[in-house]
């Protein structure tokens, strides 16, 4: 397989798991956060500074690669490895949610989606054989099976019917992927916010022995009690022996809660998307920087965060730059936003190694201000 999970250890205390998934651009510690490059870059960072902060995996998307500049070219560059000068793993998702997300300029029939671009209104379709073609021509180690990610709430005969015919396309999916010596192709489990259709979707992939699965259509407006019981109604049923991804899900708490859950692979625009707008994640919590009252402090954002951000600027100086719409200071919000996750992945593995995970949960939430699991960031 493209890529193969290793299990190295089971927190004794949370049941949470600590592993490698190896692929042919280089190994993921898991459980891993992974940085969001839509457009083939995560905003405002360079691949050095990614690796700098230890980011095992960058994703890319499907959609807006398709929309522009288009597969073909990015084929023709070498893969979006060499097209985006990035040597470590990368994940494609499918193209499914964004093409969902447009609502009124879709249509879904069993053959794929018809839907107008965002970008210029062309009218045009997605079918999970076009979807894999896409993936297959960008390159990536890990790509995604074309599903449909239903909105919440929905009604039950609606989450029935598409799940069914996400099933039908994962199997459409695997019989068009063209690389899977090289790709690694993940299912993805829906049904919605109903356990027995859950329990239907991760049995019906399961059966097709994808190298992976992710859980899709979760963090989409339910609250977090809900997406965990969730959870915890999905992981018994997926092999152990093979990555667990929770899809779109990036805020610290629930980094931590899917970790003990069972949980491998997370992604999200979370840390990025409010970095531009000066807001930034702290060890006490969420720090607004615009507030005028870092107008003359002139302390790091975080005096217990040792990024290139934190040793180098203070928040003052950083206010200023957000203030007046100066890119640096966007780019030192991000770096420090992605960092911190990062970071924090990397305290849940050495606390799933030394079988305290959920002492280290109770310890981060109280300093974070996470007490109640509903508000979660």
């Amino acid at each position: 397989m493209a890529a193969t999970y290793e299990l190295l250890k089971t927190c004794k205390q949370s049941g949470a798991r600590l592993g490698i998934l190896h692929t042919p651009h280089g190994d993921i510690e898991t459980p891993a956060f992974m940085p969001v490059g839509t457009q083939a870059t995560v905003k405002t960072m360079s691949p050095e500074e990614l690796k700098e902060m230890d980011a095992h995996i960058i994703l890319s998307n499907t959609y807006h690669l398709y929309l522009r500049p288009g597969h073909e070219i990015v084929k023709e560059a070498g893969g979006l490895h060499r097209f985006m000068n990035w040597d470590r793993p990368i994940l494609t998702d499918s193209g499914g949610f964004q093409v969902f997300s447009l609502n009124e300029n879709r249509k879904i029939m069993e053959e794929g989606v018809e839907f107008r671009s965002h970008l210029n209104g062309d009218k045009l379709f997605l079918s999970p054989e076009k979807s894999i073609e896409i993936q297959n021509a960008l390159g990536a180690d890990i790509i995604m099976a074309f599903d449909e990610c239903p909105p919440h709430p929905a009604e039950y005969a609606y989450v029935k019917d598409s799940l069914e015919r996400t099933t039908r396309w994962a199997e459409r999916c695997l019989n068009s992927h063209s690389r899977p010596e090289d790709q690694a192709l993940f299912g993805i489990v829906q049904g919605g916010m109903y356990a027995d259709l859950r329990k239907q979707s991760a049995l019906e992939l399961t059966s097709m022995d994808f190298p992976g699965y992710a859980i899709g259509g979760l963090s989409v407006g339910e609250s977090k009690s809900i997406m965990y019981d969730m959870l915890e109604v999905v992981i018994p049923l997926l092999p152990s022996y093979k990555p667990r991804y929770l899809m779109g899900v990036g805020s610290p708490d629930a980094l931590v809660e899917g970790a003990i859950r069972g949980i491998d692979m997370f992604d999200c625009v979370l840390p990025t998307r409010i970095a531009r707008n000066g807001t930034t994640m702290t060890s006490q919590g969420r720090l607004v920087i615009r507030n005028a009252q870092f107008a003359r402090d002139y302390g790091p954002l975080d005096p217990k965060c040792d990024c290139y951000t934190c040793r180098n600027y203070s928040r003052a100086y950083i206010r200023h730059l957000v203030k007046a719409d100066e890119t640096f200071g966007i780019r030192l919000t991000t770096y420090h936003n992605l960092y911190f996750l990062l970071d924090l992945m990397r305290k849940v593995r050495q606390a799933i190694r030394e079988d305290r995970l959920l002492d280290f949960r109770d310890e981060f939430f109280a300093e974070y201000g996470l007490f109640d699991n509903e508000k979660g960031f």
